[in-house]
């Protein structure tokens, strides 16, 4: 399946140098500022209500958001991670790709009990099923099935919960 994203074509320069047309420069600067204070606090609690409160991001009750996670900048809210998740270090999820004739957004869906592994990038637009293992240093570039276990660059279907 592809990734559900919107397409906005741009004209001229490139996306990312129009980058102020397509989201406030404020916006921008505050996300950053907080995204980096969430980085690199060890206290899980207090970063996922910095999430919740700054960014409108969407976090289940006790999801754990590891050290050095990139959440995306420009249009967190568009991120929602289910309960008792566990996002590993270094990850970086993104509901933005900036190209260079068009950009597009898409949300990130993570669902309940989901484990991703360290140094993994999760693309916009796709949506990982309740109890599903992403293997460390995965690129997420379409949907993951419920219960599956998956890795990888691109990602692949490792093993489907039915299978022992």
């Amino acid at each position: 399946m592809a990734r559900r994203t919107t397409r906005y074509p741009v004209q001229g320069a490139n996306s990312l140098w129009q980058i102020y047309k397509t989201v406030p420069f404020y916006k921008v600067m505050k996300n950053f500022i907080i995204i980096q204070i969430c980085r690199y606090t060890p206290f899980v609690p207090l970063k996922n209500w910095f999430y919740r409160t700054f960014l409108k991001i969407k976090i289940g009750d006790q999801t754990a958001v590891a050290l050095m996670v990139m959440m995306d900048i420009m249009f967190p809210e568009k991120i929602r991670i289910g309960r008792n998740s566990v996002i590993g270090y270094n990850t970086t999820i993104l509901a933005h790709e900036y190209l260079i004739d068009e950009y597009r957004l898409g949300e990130v869906v993570i669902g309940d009990e989901v484990m991703i592994g360290a140094n993994s990038t999760i693309l916009p637009g796709v949506k990982i099923g309740d109890r599903a293992t992403v293997a460390a240093g995965s690129v997420v570039h379409k949907d993951v099935p419920a219960g599956a276990f998956v890795g990888g660059n691109p990602m692949q279907i490792i093993r489907l919960k039915d299978e022992k």
